[in-house]
């Protein structure tokens, strides 16, 4: 409770002013017959006006943040009327279409957006966000099928980006950098992403290459924008699995406007479906808003809030995997006694506040506090059969295990409590030199507080005989020769960690957009400082400091084909977080140096049309050649690090993505990846990474019935190539390369749109909705047997382990109800 009082007490402390900026339209506006149109009247709900030349272009500026309304107008041609919301410094280009005397009344499309072309950014439509569900919904459900990324758990929102982990992404809102639960240690245990969905303005996705101005990351960058909203509105979503209702609203006099969303999910309807049979709990649920307050024209508070509370209690009864081959068929059987109760509590608040100078210079203070209290106790007792199958059709026993390769029991034990509070303060700052050229700059401290108690043991008993960890030195000729020695668990972790970690970050970068031989050029530079103390109880204090440089270059070449070429690299740190100073024993290594990489990508972007529609290639190569290597294995989506830089590595490959209106008015993607990533461990020679996804093709496709528009399909398609099966905490990575099968998932939804916003309707029940629409969903359609890891079980007889695939979820129908008012 102190330490909630605490945040409270801290962000108000910080509750300074901001100023909206400003983004770009600009575009052609043509007749029905491709013509130019002259003297077109463009006017602003803002304020802001222009014409067209007698060219048919125009050029409107219009403040960014908010919702604008933009009217088209022409004494011979119909109104067209048109919402924009922006980013700061966002330019977007829009060629409308003028009807004879037609009113038109749309939803804007980007045609190219230049900013985010040169920056490497991939954009991703809020309304398809939305759309576009699956078994985790959300962001993370359409990252999936982009190149480059990696998501081998449908229940996890943890991915990985072109050779990285899960901790190696950034994720913002608003500017304000979010954090994820530590304890996590499967997908089933997860719940939500913190990203809600309905309260989403923009999404914005870098896989690398970013600029100075995101922080000190290895991978990735996924920048959330949340809107400020321009009228009352409620929108709610019902389906099996949970359900969400968003609200937003704004005063009679503009100057407040708030945007709130709570959602609840309950996994029942997918993790009753696994092998593992049992009773199962799975509740998560969360409450976030967005608020802002604009006390006048140059002043504006905004607040961003989140409570997230998910628990997890199961009790396992039984489990049987078929695993092998054809001709030597396998089986496990587990009996079950015992249950787990796991508990994550997080709370997050920040203040966002801008001061706008002029029209040049802006000022913004960021304070935010994050705080998470989590548990995870299980005491769970299997007793296991592992042998052959029996395989004749026909017989009353087929499929039960017949001959007993390994009979045994495991006893895993659990007390794992931690309690983290990591507080921030930041100034941010950009100046406009020109119209062309910008200057960003940023100063941050954070201060890290965490309390970690870790209690795990692991006992195994074979055919009678206790299992000994295999680092231990004392031989056991069992049941050959008595052995004297005491009993020892297989695994033993006990550790009582109080960390505290401050830093000190900065970063300044210089933008230019100009002309060379009526060539548009695009560069940015920038660097950034990163210094950090680990303090602690019975831990000697360790200060590092590193610095990275960035930059980014690209050109538009003034050619008939509408081509982009650009290049971005630098030397990119990542300082340790508390779970990269923690090694496999549980103690905490101070001295753990930031891991470092040398990132060059090389990028083509060919915009053209194909039945007269838009369509986009995007190309890019990619290099990061690693040093100071933490090495790490994963069980499930958890990992556990060697906290000691002793590898070096490196990972390359090449990103394909088409997009485009493959059916007219809607948009469909299709990815191809190839990634080859390896570490050396201690001079040892390369193996693969844990991450090493070989091949990846990811396909999001849109479509509707003809002459029933409002009856729509989509079909989300993802084909990994196996990745490394992981290896136990304790073992040696170079004696555990196994592969896992390959990961194929394809999930479809359908949906009546009941009631739709362009239309007008007579029926009372309809005028009160702006959308209504019934939905059915399946995921993995095809029922494939994916696996995230292995459970290694031992055979007493051969004393080998196998690797026994633990399977993801199967195919799982579910309903959907959405509705705005």
């Amino acid at each position: 409770m102190k330490r909630l009082h605490f945040i409270v007490l801290l962000s108000l402390l910080f509750s300074l002013l901001s100023f909206s900026q400003s983004a770009i339209i600009r575009g052609v506006i043509l007749d029905e017959a491709n013509k130019p149109i002259e003297n077109v009247n463009i006017k602003a709900s803002t304020g802001e006006g222009t014409a067209t030349n007698e060219n048919g272009f125009y050029e409107l500026t219009i403040p960014s943040g908010v919702e604008v309304i933009v009217k088209f107008t022409h004494v011979s041609h119909g109104l067209i009327e048109q919402r924009f919301n922006l980013k700061n410094g966002q330019e977007l280009e829009y060629n409308p279409v003028m009807l004879i005397e037609v009113e038109q009344i749309a939803t804007v499309v980007i045609n190219t957006n230049t900013r985010q072309s040169v920056d490497g950014v991939t954009s991703i439509s809020p309304q398809m966000i939305r759309t576009i569900k699956g078994a985790q919904p959300g962001v993370e459900n359409i990252l999936k099928t982009l190149p480059g990324v990696n998501i081998s758990n449908e229940l996890s929102t943890q991915y990985s980006v072109r050779g990285g982990n899960f901790d190696e992404n950034l994720v913002y809102v608003n500017e304000i950098e979010v954090y994820r639960p530590f304890l996590i240690r499967s997908g089933n245990q997860e719940g939500l992403s913190f990203v809600n969905t309905d309260l989403v303005q923009n999404v914005d996705f870098s896989a690398g290459g970013f600029q100075a101005k995101y922080g000190d990351k290895l991978s990735s960058v996924l920048d959330i924008t949340y809107r400020n909203p321009v009228d009352f509105g409620i929108r709610t979503d019902l389906s099996l699995l949970g359900g969400s209702v968003a609200a937003e609203t704004v005063s009679k006099d503009g100057k407040f406007s708030g945007i709130a969303g709570v959602r609840y999910r309950d996994n029942s309807l997918i993790l009753n479906n696994l092998e593992t049979e049992g009773n199962v709990e799975p509740v998560f649920a969360d409450a976030q808003t967005y608020l802002t307050y604009r006390f006048s024209s140059k002043f504006h508070l905004n607040f961003l809030g989140n409570i997230s509370l998910n628990k997890y209690n199961f009790q396992p009864e039984n489990r049987q995997t078929n695993f092998g081959t054809l001709q030597e068929p396998v089986a496990l059987l587990v009996f079950y006694d015992g249950q787990e109760k796991d508990e994550y509590q997080t709370y997050f608040g920040a203040f966002k506040t801008n001061y706008f100078v002029n029209e040049d210079l802006t000022l913004k203070l960021i304070a935010s506090a994050y705080h998470t209290t989590e548990q995870e106790y299980f005491d769970i007792f299997a007793q296991y059969r592992l042998g052959e199958v029996n395989t004749n059709i026909g017989d009353e026993n087929l499929g039960e295990v017949e001959f007993s390769e390994g009979i045994g029991s495991q006893l895993t034990h659990a007390r794992n409590d931690l309690d983290a509070l990591i507080v921030n303060a930041e100034h941010r700052g950009d100046y406009t030199i020109d119209d062309e050229s910008t200057v960003e700059w940023s100063v941050k401290y954070t201060h890290e507080d965490i309390r970690d108690r870790l209690v795990e043991y692991e006992v195994i008993d074979s055919a009678g005989f206790s299992i000994r960890p295999p680092n231990f030195s004392q031989p056991n000729l069992q049941p050959y020769e008595p052995f004297s020695g005491p009993l020892t668990a297989f695994e033993n972790i006990r550790a009582l960690n109080k960390v505290q970690i401050d830093r000190l970050q900065a970063f300044v970068q210089y933008s230019k957009r100009t002309e060379w031989d009526n060539n548009e050029v695009f560069y940015n530079v920038g660097v950034r400082a990163h210094s950090w103390t680990v303090n602690g109880d019975a831990i000697e204090s360790n200060s590092q400091t590193v610095f990275s440089p960035r930059a980014q270059f690209a050109i538009k070449p003034d050619w008939e084909k509408d081509m982009l070429f650009r290049v971005a690299g630098g030397l990119y740190y990542q300082p340790p977080f508390y779970r990269e100073l923690r090694d496999s024993s549980g103690a905490v290594q101070p001295n753990v140096k930031a891991q470092k990489s040398f990132h060059i990508v090389l990028g083509n972007e060919y915009s053209f049309e194909i039945w007269d529609r838009p369509f986009k290639l995007v190309t890019e190569a990619y290099y990061k050649g690693l040093s100071d290597v933490n090495p790490y294995t994963l069980e499930n989506v958890r990992i556990r690090y060697r906290a000691d830089n002793n590898a070096e590595a490196y990972a390359y490959g090449l990103d394909l993505r088409l997009n485009g209106e493959f059916v007219p008015g809607t948009e469909s993607w299709f990815s191809f990846g190839y990634l080859k990533t390896e570490e050396n461990i201690n001079n040892r020679g390369y193996i693969a990474r844990p991450t090493d996804q070989r091949l990846k093709f990811g396909a999001l496709f849109q479509d509707y019935v003809p002459n029933m528009p409002d009856l729509k399909m989509y079909l989300n398609l993802v084909y990994n190539t196996g990745v490394p099966g992981g290896s136990p905490s304790y073992a040696d990575p170079y004696d555990y390369q196994i592969r896992l099968r390959d990961y194929r998932r394809a999930d479809l939804g359908v949906s009546l749109q009941l009631v739709n916003p362009e239309k007008t309707y007579n029926s009372k029940w309809k005028k009160a909705l702006r959308e209504l629409s019934i939905g059915f969903e399946i995921y993995n359609m095809f029922n494939n047997q994916n696996s995230i890891t292995n459970t290694w079980v031992r055979d007493v007889y051969t004393k080998r382990q196998f690797a026994i695939p633990n399977y993801l979820t199967p195919r799982v129908f579910n309903l959907r109800l959405s509705a705005r008012f």
